[in-house]
């Protein structure tokens, strides 16, 4: 059991990041910004603020937000000074290497796979299905047999495909039955792969034309979110009564049940938007490429999540005020809202805004997985070629293009409904080590010198992993057990290969 829980010196972990760089140093404080709001801006915004409203808080879904962004923050600060003082790849992964021990190191290293890959397969899914909508919008019609993954039952409605599942609330209340229509079985989602095909050839061509391109995608759908929120506002304003009657009450009365509007609804909506936040995690992941980590990564990770609440609260208190949070539960509830204010060209934005959003979440979630394996790789516990960098381009460029086919097939082959639970109870694993492992090295060694200090710990550390644990918690039953089964077959591989390679179980160092 000692060897098992055997610690990479943080000693080791400075002295590597202190050797002549692998991966190059390009990221400044802008590009690590962008990063983190390209990997939170995206499906919460564009489909969490109505689910979260119409089901749980109502009009309150603004003060679930900021319970969320107020959980987050104190992990945010247990990463920001762990990005900084170990300014390497392995984000989560290093830093439990370095306190808690290998064998916790390697569960969360497997466990991020769940955040990254699933996450990346999701979100490619939701994209497809927003590009073949917006072709659709203008004539373009993809086969619905390549546009749907394996068995998804599609119908034609008005002379677009579309999944029964989702059609079926529309089509009752036109009195449409469903067998009446044209029907169509899902073969692969073509689009979906095709998307991770494209961010990976990007990610290996390079990690500045990476940034590049998510730093424009997502200037791009910022811009087009901030012009909604001028377009609801000025209905607010024109419209102030409607505006009034959609806001009252503001916390609706409980229906008998926790979480069901009242105050445990706003709680309960509070931790559906506790996941809209996870993506500053991937800020992390690219310490090693950051030019000042000790400076910028601080600032990457809580400059993105400040921006981000300010975004998710703008766009939530002005969605409730312009259409009945009943009405919000839908896939597209700011395509909705904006239709209701009577602007035509919104619609059109809204749509190219989510295809920006989704495709640059891709990118970020593709980028911090392939850093993982990385780090994993140069430690022994994964094969050699996980950290293979390529000559020209200085990507680790295998690893990169594994996790891009792999995360394509789960994209086009796999419904992924109840994963993206699994991404949860992931990610809330890795934030709950995270500031374990702050804590515990404050004990440990409380006179190293920190760029960046997490302020009043152990209270904030604590308060991280009771949020993240409270979190865990309310999960179901089924996700524990889904998340036992990945990690025993984690166990399988580490005792198989991992702990035979383990680079500190040999007293040896990372190769240069």
């Amino acid at each position: 059991m000692t060897n098992v829980l055997a610690i990479k010196p943080l000693e080791t972990i400075l002295a590597e990041s202190k050797k002549e760089q692998i991966l190059r140093r390009t990221l400044g404080a802008t590009n690590l910004i962008g990063l983190g709001i390209g990997s939170i801006v995206g499906a919460g915004i564009f489909v969490l603020t109505g689910a979260a409203s119409a089901q749980y808080a109502g009009p309150a879904v603004v003060l679930s937000f900021v319970l969320a962004a107020f959980g987050c923050a104190f992990v945010a600060l247990c990463y920001s000074e762990f990005a900084s003082l170990i300014p390497v790849a392995g984000s989560a992964y290093t830093y439990g290497y370095a306190t808690l021990g290998e064998i916790v190191a390697w569960v969360i290293g497997w466990d991020l796979i769940l955040e990254y890959s699933f996450s990346a397969a999701t979100v490619a899914s939701g994209w497809s299905g927003y590009v073949t909508s917006f072709l659709q919008d203008y004539g373009v019609h993809l086969p619905p047999s390549l546009t749907a993954t394996p068995g998804t039952d599609m119908v034609n409605y008005n002379g677009r495909w579309e999944p029964l599942a989702t059609s079926l609330p529309k089509l009752a209340l036109h009195h449409v039955d469903p067998s009446a229509l044209p029907h169509a079985r899902g073969m692969c989602d073509l689009v979906a792969f095709t998307a991770i095909c494209l961010v990976t050839i990007v990610l290996v061509i390079g990690i500045r034309e990476s940034t590049t391109l998510n730093s424009a995608i997502v200037i791009i759908k910022v811009s087009i979110i901030l012009t909604f929120i001028g377009i609801a506002a000025v209905h607010v304003l024109t419209h102030p009564a409607e505006a009034a009657r959609n806001w009252t009450p503001f916390v609706p009365t409980n229906i008998g049940e926790f979480g069901r509007y009242g105050w445990s609804g706003v709680l309960r909506g509070a931790g559906v938007m506790f996941f809209a936040y996870i993506g500053f995690d991937a800020v992390s992941t690219t310490a090693q490429e950051a030019k000042q980590p000790q400076r910028d990564m601080p600032i990457g990770i809580l400059g993105s999540l400040l921006v981000s609440t300010i975004l998710y609260v703008l766009v939530a208190g002005l969605l409730t005020g312009i259409v009945p949070y009943t009405m919000l539960n839908v896939p597209d509830p700011v395509a909705v809202g904006i239709d209701n204010t009577g602007v035509r060209w919104g619609s059109f934005l809204v749509k190219l805004g989510a295809i920006a959003a989704l495709g640059s979440v891709m990118i970020v979630n593709l980028l911090g997985q392939s850093r993982i394996f990385f780090s994993m790789s140069r430690d022994g516990l994964l094969p050699p070629w996980f950290s293979t960098i390529h000559p020209r381009f200085r990507t680790p460029w295998i690893s990169s293009i594994i996790v891009g086919v792999f995360v394509a097939l789960l994209a086009s082959l796999i419904p992924i409904g109840v994963l993206g639970e699994l991404v949860s109870i992931g990610t809330l694993m890795a934030f709950i080590i995270v500031c374990t492992g702050v804590w515990i090295l404050r004990v440990r060694r409380p006179q190293l010198e920190r760029p960046f200090k997490t302020p009043w710990v152990p209270f904030v550390p604590i308060m991280g992993i009771l949020v993240s644990g409270l979190m865990m918690i309310s999960l179901p039953r089924d996700t524990w057990l889904r998340l036992l089964i990945w990690l025993v077959l984690g166990m399988f591989v580490y005792f198989g290969y991992s702990r035979r390679h383990s680079r500190v179980q040999r007293g040896l160092s990372s190769p240069k």
